[in-house]
């Protein structure tokens, strides 16, 4: 069956990306619909259809396209009748109109309700773009999109909540895609990497330190890792690069201890620090989080906030700890009761989000003959609801 893969842009690197490709894996007859490319070398070119916005100057400054995305979406654009709709949303790809209007069986996979309306005060950077009136404009915009929006499937059990809070709708939960069994099946992944990166390794403590990971933009609040590192006297390794080195880097510079800010490293040397931490700091309230897992698939203990996608995957006191990143009190407690985890427990957990789990949920959601023969009992509620 072909049909269209809906992505709001796509990037080089990043947990949506990584959705994306296992959707192509789970579904490899399909194109995929995107607003802009910026990895051309991720899939044939004839396969990718760009909007127009990609053709201007709006393309990659997602802020000020923000006002245009919606509209955009509802229309659609190209010739390509698809038999069915996939659509991984951040913002507004569930907006999707692609053959929708003509009864196409549409389903939207939510990795959140955009924070631009639902959750500003979670992540600075989407707070900025809209005024209170448009925000409640285009929040009444979303909600009426969700409702045709067909099947729903949340990334986490937190976005499920959020998706019943915003649009008053319910959700199956499939977990995101996370190369578990690859990471696990590596004994030592310093073994893997370049002969640059292992010079690195080796200016480097050899065990025992905290470990934080990812783009370094605010809520991902990876001063949490280093001002735990000078509370209890622990060394600390941040990998990841973004708007926030520069202010975490003279963090790290001021430190007690030492803190190696180390930018953006190899998939290698990230899996071989994980090896090597004495537990992985998450500090940020997370749709789902993709990195622990990866974390845990290494066999590191992880240490995040109780609140979030990632304290669904983090199993507490048993491959990790949960805990509150603001309470400086509880940071002792919290590595003891990490030293403590089994890190066979870790990688055992972590195996449950592996890849192949996600292609098969998503067969069954989008290919499942149940799924499929509901939705074909009522192609024209979707056409109606859409016009």
């Amino acid at each position: 069956m072909a049909g269209m893969i809906v992505q709001e842009w796509i990037e080089q690197s990043g947990g949506a990306e990584q959705v994306l490709d296992a959707l192509r894996i789970a579904l490899p007859d399909s194109r995929v619909a995107c607003l802009w490319n910026d990895d051309r070398d991720r899939f044939t070119p004839e396969t990718v259809d760009e909007s127009w916005l990609a053709r201007t100057p709006l393309r990659g400054r997602k802020a000020l396209a923000l006002p245009f995305m919606s509209g955009t979406w509802r229309r659609g654009w190209g010739e390509f009748e698809p038999e069915w709709v996939v659509t991984s949303s951040y913002v507004f790809a569930h907006h999707a109109g692609f053959g929708t209007r003509q009864g196409v069986p549409k389903f939207s996979y939510v990795h959140t309700p955009a924070r631009y309306l639902w959750e500003p005060d979670l992540d600075a950077r989407t707070a900025i773009p809209l005024a209170g009136l448009a925000r409640q404009y285009l929040r009444g915009v979303d909600r009426r999109a969700a409702a045709w929006s067909g099947s729903l499937a949340a990334n986490s059990g937190f976005v499920r909540e959020r998706i019943q809070h915003a649009w008053d709708r319910d959700a199956r939960v499939i977990h995101p895609p996370v190369d578990a069994v690859a990471i696990a099946s590596v004994v030592d992944w310093a073994e893997r990497v370049s002969p640059g990166e292992r010079d690195l390794l080796e200016t480097l403590p050899d065990r025992g330190f905290l470990m934080a990971a990812s783009r370094l933009v605010p809520y991902k609040r990876h001063d949490v890792a280093i001002r735990m590192g000078e509370a209890l006297g622990i060394p600390v390794v941040v990998a990841g690069s973004g708007p926030e080195h520069e202010r975490l880097t003279a963090l790290a510079d001021a430190a007690d201890v030492p803190v190696h800010m180390l930018g953006r490293v190899s998939d290698e040397l990230m899996r071989a620090l994980f090896q090597r931490a004495l537990a992985f700091v998450f500090p940020p309230v997370e749709d789902f989080g993709i990195i622990p897992v990866e974390a845990m698939a290494a066999g590191c203990p992880v240490i995040v906030n109780r609140v979030g996608g990632a304290s669904e995957s983090v199993l507490d006191r048993l491959t990790g700890v949960h805990f509150d990143p603001d309470d400086a009190a509880g940071y002792a407690a919290a590595v003891d009761a990490a030293s403590a985890v089994r890190r066979d427990a870790a990688r055992a957990r972590a195996l449950e989000f592996d890849t192949e789990r996600f292609v098969r949920e998503v067969r069954d959601w989008v290919l499942g003959a149940e799924v499929q023969a509901e939705a074909r009992s009522r192609p024209n509620s979707v056409a109606s609801a859409a016009g």
